[in-house]
């Protein structure tokens, strides 16, 4: 299996950090003079979970440096990765090197034996890391100039410090760019606070270890967002903190005039809850079961029940479980609200008296299988807001 993996920019030089030195790009390499050149995948290492940087520097065609620059599964029960970056010595075709593991510090050597095959490589020869040995057969290698390497380097954590509105980043969605070596202390901070934190962004990726900080993925009540975005700009070690991508979509968003909803500056949340409860239960055909309103998130979760007409003479019951989102329609003061209401997910059960039905739904983990019917809601909660759709072909409110 081949890796093909392209991690962040920065120089293949050994240091006791996780950052790089800068490179200075090469157009054209001078007549006579050195060239870089880099392989961003070499098969064999460790089951070909391996995320690979060979750079080498050149002379015509002979290799007078070479930096390998390896990241790796360290744990097999987990996403937890390791990495190295060991600078080779050249003898020839043979490339040899030893160092130590950046994060569980274990020793690490590498020989390798390089070898041109018409306009590809083959690499055969070993890597061991601690008592552990990868034998390494790769053939069909192909390289990249330092150009081309530098042009795949791009990559965007989506952080937007000041966005003019909320159509394209979510308003209860923060992002937090932080230096390794403050990223603990950081997410320690977290501790106790009215916020959660995405488990998926803990795993630290070889793009995070290359480019020495990692993005940590918040969601926090709409109203409290922008002073989260404040505190994380002033502790150390964040290089980045702003409003990203989250759970509005804004084909499924509505915006309206605040105005009626509020109490002083204060949204009237009771009020605003009854009556989209009150609107959802007409269009799902459903009774309202029950509403919740997260002050973690500014979430609103609302139940709703109904006969099921799976099969009628049962009895069953269809819970349709409904999530949304109220805040303003950009950062700061605003005198109009948006609300974004999810779609619908249905389970159905059997809730009758005496002995039950014991029901297994096969098709809850099937995309294909959400209930994506909602029956015009989105329509009929706009017509009672008397609120706007957005124009997803001009990218404005209708």
């Amino acid at each position: 299996m081949r890796a093909l993996l392209f991690c962040l920019a920065g120089l293949l030089a050994a240091t006791p950090e996780f950052g790089f030195a800068q490179i200075k790009l090469q157009t054209k390499p001078a007549p006579g003079g050195s060239e870089v050149r880099y392989f961003t995948s070499i098969d064999g290492l460790m089951d070909g979970n391996a995320d690979v940087i060979l750079k080498e520097t050149r002379q015509g065609k002979a290799v007078t440096a070479a930096t390998l620059d390896v990241c790796y599964p360290a744990d097999k029960s987990s996403d937890r990765r390791d990495r190295f970056v060991v600078n080779l010595s050249v003898n020839g075709q043979t490339l040899s090197g030893t160092t130590q593991s950046i994060t569980d510090k274990l020793p690490v050597a590498v020989k390798l034996l390089r070898k041109p095959t018409g306009d590809s490589f083959e690499f055969r020869g070993q890597i061991t890391i601690g008592p552990n040995v990868t034998e390494v057969a790769s053939t069909d290698n192909s390289d990249i100039s330092e150009k081309e390497f530098q042009d795949n380097q791009t990559t965007d954590d989506g952080i937007t410090d000041a966005p003019k509105d909320f159509s394209e980043v979510s308003p209860e969605s923060v992002g937090v760019r932080v230096k390794l070596d403050s990223a603990v202390d950081f997410l320690k901070s977290l501790k106790g606070q009215d916020v959660e934190l995405a488990l998926n962004s803990l795993a630290v990726s070889c793009d995070a270890m290359r480019a020495g900080q990692q993005t940590f993925n918040l969601s926090v009540d709409p109203d409290r967002a922008a002073a989260l975005i404040a505190k994380a700009k002033s502790m150390p070690g964040v290089t980045a903190a702003g409003w990203t991508t989250g759970m509005v979509e804004m084909d499924r968003a509505i915006r309206f005039s605040a105005a009626d909803w509020r109490d002083g500056d204060k949204l009237s949340k009771d009020k605003l809850l009854s009556m989209i409860s009150g609107a959802l239960a007409k269009t799902l055909a459903a009774k309202p079961a029950e509403s919740t309103w997260s002050a973690t998130t500014g979430k609103l979760k609302l139940m709703f029940k109904r006969p099921s007409q799976l099969y009628p003479a049962l009895d069953l019951t269809d819970t349709v479980e409904v999530t949304g989102l109220v805040s303003p329609d950009k950062p700061g003061g605003s005198d109009r609200l948006m609300l974004w209401i999810g779609i619908p997910v249905t389970t159905t059960a059997d809730e009758s008296a005496g002995a039950k039905l014991m029901l297994s739904d096969e098709s809850a983990g099937d995309e294909e299988g959400d209930q994506k019917d909602d029956s015009g809601s989105i329509d009929a909660l706009a017509k009672e807001l008397k609120g706007q759709r957005w124009d997803a072909d001009k990218s404005v409110w209708k």
